[in-house]
C-alpha cells in the first residue's frame, strides 16, 4: 500500500467514527427528548384527571339523597381506571380550627406539634410563633408575651409588619415571623379562615383535627372515625361525635370546603389539586364557585398507609361514564 493510499485509509475511518459518535449522539438525543415528552405527556393526563376529580366531588355533593352525598368529614372517595387511581378527599371549613379565633393556648399546643418541631425555625428563640400569630392578627401594637410586633420584624430584617386584623387568608401566615413553608402546608388541611361558626363542628371534624383538639384517648378517636367511615360505606347517618354527644344543630347543608384530588398511574405520573370552593347562592351560576386552586402543592399524600382506613368507597371508572 502506497503512502497516499495509506493517508487516504486513515481518513476514511476518521470519517467512519465521527459519523458513529453523531449518530449515537443524535440517538441518545432523541431517546431523552422521547422520554421527556413522554413525561409530559403522562403528566398532563394526571392533571385533566385530577380536574375531573374535582368536578366529580362538586356533583356528588348535590346528591339529593343526603345518606348517599359524599361526606366533607375527612373522608376519601377512591375510582380506579384502567391505568390510574384516583382519590378524592373532602374536607368542610366547618370542621376545621378557625385561627383568626384560636386562643392561645391551643394554638401553641398546635404549632408544637408542626412537622418543624416548635421554635426550631425562628430567628430567636425568643418568639413564640403561635404569640406570633396572636399579635398579627389582634388590632393593637402591644407586644404578647414572646410575641412579634413591628419592632421584632425590622430587626429580624424583614419588610413586613403585622396586619393587626384577622388574617384574610391562609397565606398570609406566610408572612408571620417564624412561620415556614412545612409548617404552612401541615396546617392547612387542619386549620381555615373561611369558616362562620366559632366552633368546629365536630360531626364534620377530620380525624386529624379531632386528635388536634379533643385531649380524648386516641382509641375512642379511631372508633369514631371508623363507625362514620363504616355508615357511608353502607349510606347510614353518620354517627354521633362521643366529643360532643349533643345533636349538631347546624346545617348539614355545605357550604364551603376543600377538595384534595389526587391521581396515582404508577410510576409514571402524579397530579394533585386542592381547591377551596364555595357554595354559590345564585340559582342562576353554578353550583359552586372555587375561591381557591391550587396545583401540586406539597401536602400528605392521599394514597399513604394512614389515608387507607379513611376509603368509604371504591368506583369503577365505568359507574361514572353515563
Amino acid at each position: 500500500m502506497t503512502k497516499p493510499q495509506g493517508m487516504a485509509l486513515v481518513l476514511v475511518l476518521w470519517i467512519l467514527s465521527l459519523l458513529t459518535i453523531m449518530a449515537g449522539s443524535f440517538a441518545l438525543s432523541m431517546r431523552r427528548e422521547t422520554v421527556i415528552v413522554s413525561g409530559l405527556k403522562h403528566n398532563a393526563e394526571a392533571l385533566a384527571i385530577a380536574e375531573s376529580g374535582v368536578a366529580l366531588a362538586e356533583f356528588m355533593l348535590l346528591n339529593p339523597d343526603q345518606n348517599k352525598r359524599w361526606r366533607a368529614d375527612g373522608s376519601i372517595y377512591q375510582i380506579d381506571m384502567d391505568n390510574a387511581k384516583l382519590r378524592i378527599r373532602l374536607l368542610s371549613e366547618t370542621g376545621k380550627i378557625n385561627i383568626n379565633l384560636m386562643e392561645l393556648g391551643l394554638l401553641q399546643n398546635i404549632l408544637l406539634r408542626a412537622p418543624s418541631g416548635g421554635n426550631a425555625q425562628l430567628p430567636s428563640a425568643t418568639v413564640n410563633r403561635a404569640a406570633a400569630i396572636i399579635d398579627w392578627r389582634d388590632s393593637d401594637d402591644l407586644m404578647s408575651i414572646n410575641g412579634a410586633e413591628k419592632k421584632q420584624y425590622q430587626e429580624a430584617g424583614l419588610n413586613v409588619q403585622p396586619s393587626n386584623k384577622p388574617l384574610q387568608t391562609l397565606e398570609e401566615l406566610q408572612q408571620v415571623l417564624g412561620m415556614d413553608e412545612a409548617t404552612l402546608n401541615w396546617l392547612e388541611p387542619l386549620v381555615t379562615v373561611t369558616a362562620d361558626a366559632p366552633q368546629v363542628d365536630l360531626q364534620l371534624a377530620s380525624k386529624e383535627v379531632l386528635q388536634l383538639i379533643s385531649g380524648v384517648n386516641a382509641g375512642v378517636i379511631d372508633a369514631y372515625v371508623a363507625a362514620r367511615v363504616n355508615s357511608a360505606k353502607y349510606n347510614q347517618p353518620a354517627p354521633t361525635s362521643p366529643l360532643d354527644p349533643t345533636p349538631s344543630t347546624q346545617s348539614t347543608d355545605i357550604t364551603a370546603l376543600t377538595i384534595v384530588s389526587e391521581v396515582q398511574q404508577g410510576e409514571q405520573a402524579t397530579a394533585v389539586i386542592n381547591a377551596l370552593v364555595k357554595k354559590s347562592a345564585d340559582a342562576q351560576a353554578a353550583p359552586f364557585q372555587v375561591v381557591k386552586w391550587q396545583t401540586n402543592r406539597g401536602t400528605v399524600s392521599l394514597f399513604t398507609p394512614n389515608m387507607n382506613p379513611l376509603v368509604v368507597r371504591h368506583y369503577a371508572e365505568s359507574e361514572f361514564n353515563h
